[in-house]
């Protein structure tokens, strides 16, 4: 385990790496508010916590069956 794993905060392009998207669509998650994130400074960073809810809130959603 490294230190990366005990962090509380992630970059935008780490928190992306995490759930295993790109970085165009962690940036329109943010945008529409489905992840959101804090300022730190100058610099805005994504709460570990909130990787978690946005799963968890996934998790919830009803099953659409396929088409």
């Amino acid at each position: 385990m490294t230190t990366a794993d005990h962090r509380l905060v992630l970059t935008i392009e780490e928190a992306a790496h995490r759930l295993g998207i790109g970085r165009t669509t962690m940036y329109a998650l943010i945008k529409n508010g489905d992840i959101r994130t804090v300022t730190i400074g100058r610099l805005r960073r994504v709460p570990v916590r909130c990787l978690d809810d946005y799963v968890s809130s996934l998790l919830d959603q009803p099953l659409t069956p396929a088409a």
